[in-house]
């Protein structure tokens, strides 16, 4: 004898399809969210690798540059060279 399916029953297996889909639609969303926040992590982590990379470089120029205003002939000829200072007796011409 084949059973007979109810309106009750229809329903009641309607209400846990629809439940089941509305969790697995959630569920979906999450895990698609959560993946492209890694990949946005993982951009961003290039990018600080690389910014760390340029201010490492930047810090040893500036430590070199720091040794090199340490030495007062350095200081002078830097001096004359960029702030057009000039020793006694020198006189400055520039030339455009």
């Amino acid at each position: 004898m084949a059973r007979r399916i109810t309106k009750r029953t229809k329903r009641r297996l309607s209400i846990i399809f629809l439940v089941t889909i509305v969790v697995l639609i959630t569920f979906i969303l999450n895990v698609g969210k959560l993946f492209f926040q890694i990949i946005e992590k993982k951009n961003e982590e290039k990018f600080l690798i690389g910014e760390l990379k340029r201010l490492e470089d930047e810090e040893a120029y500036l430590k070199v540059e720091v040794e090199k205003l340490n030495n007062p002939d350095y200081v002078a000829r830097y001096a004359r060279e960029r702030l057009l200072y000039s020793k006694d007796g020198e006189f400055i011409i520039r030339i455009p």
